[in-house]
């Protein structure tokens, strides 16, 4: 349930912040919510040790957004390629909470 809460509150950020522009709740305050739910969603929701699925995710969406996919599109490619760039940023910050977990694993035995 509770990961549930936080996808929607990451979907609703970078829907809010990618229409919305850069001057959506000052400099950097949205990336950094986006972070902070990324880094609890994965510490809930995904298993450390079958991650795969989720890293292979992670990249996919990071590299549509660095490859400026939907910014082609035009009139509101640009507002959904900044939706995708933020969501990019919370799956990101999963992926350093699985690493974690992972080197925590590791270290238990």
């Amino acid at each position: 349930m509770a990961g549930r809460v936080i996808v929607g509150l990451i979907a609703l950020g970078a829907i809010i912040g990618g229409l919305a522009g850069d001057g959506f709740l000052g400099e950097g305050i949205l990336a950094l919510v986006l972070v902070i739910l990324g880094l609890a969603y994965a510490g809930v929701a995904i298993d450390a040790e079958d991650a795969t699925a989720y890293l292979v995710l992670a990249l996919a969406v990071g590299g549509a957004g660095m490859a400026n996919v939907l910014g082609n599109i035009p009139g509101i490619g640009e507002k959904l390629d900044m939706i995708v760039d933020l969501a990019s940023v919370s799956l990101y910050a999963g992926v350093v909470t699985v690493l974690v977990q992972r080197t925590l694993n590791r270290i238990k035995g």
